[in-house]
């Protein structure tokens, strides 16, 4: 494991042979939400031995449909992930849209999370760099996985070599993702950790409704796929209850289903 990921551990007792896991709800949607999921989740990972990573967007930019629900305000929900972070003594992540929102969302999370239709944004990816933070970058629905050698170039040339790439897959036709394996160990040839995104590889985006689909059954399949090959870390989006959830509803793993998910591979880990 990578210095910066150990030193942004060091809060926590886990098994360095471990995968580390990025989890939380897709959005903040209200303190009830956050206190629990993150709660459940740290429990989980404690139990197991898995480095953890707080994950809530503090606001949605991408959205289908301009009726989606898009967030609480800004400070005030970037101020119930500092509650998270205080509270459970974790890291958090949260994406940033836009280079003047970067030193906001700085402040208040570990990692800086670009999402993957801005990850050729050289600005925004400068401005995260800047900050010192770890940045991790999705890997865009439409790139290749050597393509994201540019990207993990522009923040080194920026001073910053904190970084993490995020595998989420591609576009296959207009309304699916499919995985590319490869990319995984392609993405790793920069000599940087690659997570695997369990859940957005599995949206189903474009839909007529204006909400994007998914199918969560697979989330299993697309993480075991990513431990056996080799993936550093493993990003899944959890909810209590994901048919009530403001945003990806469609493709977030029901909490109550994290425990068994994580005990399976952990078992896959040990064994490769």
């Amino acid at each position: 494991m990578e210095k910066f990921l150990k030193d942004l551990f060091t809060n926590q007792s886990f098994d360095e042979k471990n995968f580390f896991l990025i989890a939380g709800p897709c959005v903040v949607e209200n303190e009830e939400v956050l206190m629990e999921t993150a709660e459940r989740i740290f429990s989980v990972c404690k139990k197991l031995g898995i480095p953890f990573v707080f994950k809530a967007s503090y606001r949605k930019a991408n959205r289908t449909s301009g009726n989606s629900f898009t967030g609480l305000g800004d400070e005030i929900a970037l101020n119930l992930l500092s509650k998270v972070k205080q509270k459970f003594l974790l890291p958090v992540t949260t994406d940033t849209h836009a280079k003047e929102e970067v030193q906001l969302a700085a402040k208040y999370s570990d990692i800086l999370q670009i999402p993957a239709f801005l990850c050729r944004q050289t600005d925004l990816l400068e401005e995260a760099a800047a900050t010192g933070k770890i940045v991790n970058v999705k890997k865009g629905q439409f790139l290749s996985g050597e393509a994201m050698a540019f990207a993990v170039e522009k923040i080194k040339n920026a001073g910053n070599n904190k970084i993490i790439l995020t595998e989420r897959g591609t576009t296959f036709g207009y309304q699916d993702l499919v995985v590319d394996y490869r990319n995984i160990p392609i993405m790793q040839s920069n000599g940087v950790p690659v997570v695997m995104d369990c859940t957005h590889s599995l949206q189903q985006p474009n839909q007529k409704s204006g909400i994007t689909g998914g199918n969560p059954t697979m989330i299993e399949t697309i993480a075991k796929a990513a431990i056996a090959t080799g993936a550093d870390g493993l990003f899944i989006e959890t909810h209590p209850n994901p048919s009530i959830a403001k945003s990806d509803g469609a493709n977030m793993l029901q909490l109550d289903l994290l425990e068994p998910l994580l005990e399976k591979l952990v078992k896959i880990r040990k064994a490769i």
